[in-house]
């Protein structure tokens, strides 16, 4: 018996490099394709279903046009993906209730990405809200 085994690594990959191409068509794409339709989000938004992330990467792409992830850390063991990501971006559209202010900012954040059969069924995320809303100037 053949046993075909998915490397989650690159699956986290492939949705890590649409999420960096500055394309919510490309991103939305990705989620197609690497995320479970019944995928559970825990983090500031909390639920099911693949359109969770389809809302938080437009919702990050208006506001931050430019935004980029870069993973700091990466730790892969069994059916997980850990990340620990530096994000940066300008400010040019609405975030939070904040009009655009042509601010650049950089902020810490940390994901966690549970597999099964090639997909992300589950994310548990941190993300450093509090710099986001200090380096617009609200906080």
């Amino acid at each position: 018996m053949m046993v075909c085994m998915v490397d989650n690594e690159a699956v986290y990959r492939r949705f890590h490099d649409a999420a960096n191409s500055g394309s919510v068509e490309v991103a939305w794409a990705a989620i197609d394709e690497v995320v479970a339709p019944d995928m559970m989000f825990h983090g500031a938004t909390e639920g099911v279903g693949r359109d969770i992330l389809k809302e938080i990467w437009a919702s990050l792409l208006a506001a931050f046009p430019d935004i980029h992830v870069a993973v700091e850390d990466m730790i892969v063991v069994g059916d997980k993906v850990v990340c620990r990501n530096r994000v940066t971006g300008t400010h040019r559209g609405e975030y939070r209730g904040v009009a655009a202010t042509g601010k650049s900012i950089v902020y810490n954040e940390i994901f966690i990405f549970r597999f099964s059969g090639g997909r992300i069924v589950e994310i548990w995320g941190v993300v450093d809200v509090f710099s986001q809303l200090r380096q617009l100037g609200v906080v």
